[in-house]
């Protein structure tokens, strides 16, 4: 690469935007906007296929467009913080009800993070160490891409704010921020937005609080720290208004811990292990297709607590040989980052969805994307290590062992990613089409207010635009998890509505025995494993 010589016109080119890249970072923006593009491709296609919980977040967001709702939580959920909708509100107030529309501010977030943690990364690690991160943030599977793409509330906006906060410190301890109290109230207010969000986050905003009171200690017994009090006050106060006005038994606090409790006793604790460390942790990372995790893939899953440990060892003996706090910064935000991973990790562990439902609820691990730089920094130390052949025998077979386990996580992840691409899409591609035929048949049959199950009464709205609206009923047909209570007293004031159920499922079979000889001649369609009955007289058997 030629350098221009000082003062010349290329020169000053260079030292602006994104000329001013060297290799490393050139390089990770390929990767990134490739990431970037490869989302934008599926959310384009809705892939992954929509959901009703995700539809509530968009009929949320359509709410908030035309001024007729405000929420702080989920519909019927006083736990999960809005701000996906209120992101989407103004798209879907131009654009109307879309999928895609509803998921592009997801995916900016998505592309946000990917920038904070390159950042981060070079800060902490090397500039082809950030490198590689983003290349492998940029492949996904289908469960990494649903967390990224999908409208379902907290965890992609969380991490940028944890990854904005982390950097906050980094400037802080380095003496880069021109502004440092205001730098400190706008940790503050991300920490409060966060909480707000999805408390899933809690652990790594713990950690993020120990890192910034090790850089700016002194500073936030004066004016700094009144300033994080307010900030987070601010971040946080939709959640305390809400919750002051919240029924009894419904604040947050009470919702929590009535999900996270039960009466029955939690699974042993060597099944918790295997559900949520060895299959959760390899599902979270990306390298399991959505059936499941094969026990040969579980390996990552294994290896993750040992990564951890040597991880925190190495960062430790690094703060201790550090002379100051230029040379301790990078140590104190790896022990962060790992500290946060093992918080989240024992939490999950110790729930019992860890064990009875891995594959549906690896969700909750998603957040552990924001100790990729830590976690893997001595698998990268060590492949550099040997590779510059500068180290003794024993050093050159970690290294070469750490080179293999970097290039199998790689190419386990590409593998994966090119597999759900190419062919791991194609159901839900035509679940989607077939709901949105549904939709259509639903309006085009004169239908306004019909009953059906969960996973299809949302869903159903959004996609008619609210021109259709729909009442949950359960297996008996009796009321069901209905988020927004004015759809269903809509539905106890019709006079004749329809049902619109999954083809022999319960609700389906109590429908046709309630109407016994009728039954077949209330059918108007069957598509894509629905049926859609309207009756001649309203069947409430809850009355």
């Amino acid at each position: 690469m030629v350098v221009p010589r000082a003062g010349s016109q290329s020169g000053r080119q260079r030292g602006r935007g994104w000329l001013r890249l060297d290799r490393p970072a050139f390089v990770a923006l390929l990767l990134g906007l490739a990431g970037v593009g490869y989302r934008l491709y599926l959310v384009l296609h809705t892939v992954p296929v929509s959901n009703s919980d995700e539809a509530t977040f968009g009929l949320a967001a359509l709410h908030i467009a035309e001024g007729r709702e405000h929420p702080v939580f989920l519909y019927g959920q006083r736990y999960m913080g809005m701000l996906q909708s209120y992101l989407a509100a103004p798209l879907l107030a131009v654009g109307g009800p879309s999928w895609p529309l509803l998921r592009l501010p997801v995916l900016a977030l998505y592309a946000v993070f990917l920038w904070l943690i390159h950042r981060l990364t070079r800060r902490i690690g090397s500039p082809w160490f950030a490198t590689l991160v983003v290349g492998l943030l940029a492949l996904g599977s289908e469960r990494v891409i649903r967390d990224q793409v999908t409208t379902v509330g907290g965890r992609p906006e969380v991490k940028v704010a944890v990854l904005a906060m982390l950097l906050l410190v980094a400037g802080l301890a380095q003496g880069t921020v021109r502004h440092r109290r205001l730098a400190v109230g706008v940790f503050g207010l991300l920490a409060g937005v966060a909480v707000w969000s999805d408390w899933l986050i809690v652990p790594y905003l713990a950690v993020a609080g120990l890192a910034l009171v090790w850089a700016v200690r002194r500073e936030l017994l004066g004016g700094a720290g009144l300033l994080l009090l307010v900030g987070f006050a601010v971040g946080i106060a939709p959640m305390i208004r809400d919750n002051l006005v919240a029924p009894p038994g419904q604040d947050s606090l009470s919702v929590l811990r009535t999900i996270s409790g039960g009466t029955a006793a939690p699974p042993p604790w060597a099944q918790r292990l295997d559900g949520g460390l060895l299959e959760g942790v390899s599902l979270a990372g990306g390298l399991c297709p959505l059936s499941g995790c094969a026990r040969w893939q579980e390996w990552f899953g294994l290896l993750y607590p040992v990564l951890l440990v040597v991880a925190a060892v190495l960062a430790g003996l690094a703060y201790r040989r550090g002379a100051g706090r230029a040379d301790r910064l990078a140590p104190v935000l790896h022990l962060a980052l790992l500290g946060g991973a093992a918080l989240t990790l024992l939490a999950y562990v110790r729930s019992s969805l860890a064990a009875t439902d891995p594959l549906g609820n690896a969700r909750y691990l998603s957040v552990l994307q924001l100790s990729m730089p830590a976690v893997l920094w001595p698998l990268w130390s060590a492949a550099v290590a040997g590779a510059r052949g500068a180290v003794g025998a024993w050093r050159r077979l970690v290294g070469a062992v750490a080179t293999a386990v970097l290039a199998a996580l790689a190419a386990t992840s590409l593998v994966v990613t090119v597999l759900f691409a190419t062919a791991g899409a194609d159901p839900g591609r035509r679940e989607e089409r077939y709901a949105r035929q549904l939709a259509a048949t639903v309006h085009a049959a004169g239908l306004h207010e019909v009953y059906g199950e969960y996973w299809t009464c949302n869903r159903l709205i959004f996609n008619t635009a609210e021109k259709v609206v729909c009442g949950v009923l359960d297996g008996e047909l009796h009321p069901g998890q209905n988020r927004y209570p004015k759809y269903w007293w809509r539905l106890a004031r019709a006079t004749r509505p329809g049902y619109v159920l999954a083809a022999g499922a319960p609700a389906d079979r109590r429908l046709r025995e309630l109407l016994g000889d009728r039954a077949d001649g209330s059918l108007l369609a069957e598509i894509g494993g629905f049926r859609v009955y309207h009756p001649p007289e309203p069947l409430r058997p809850w009355r």
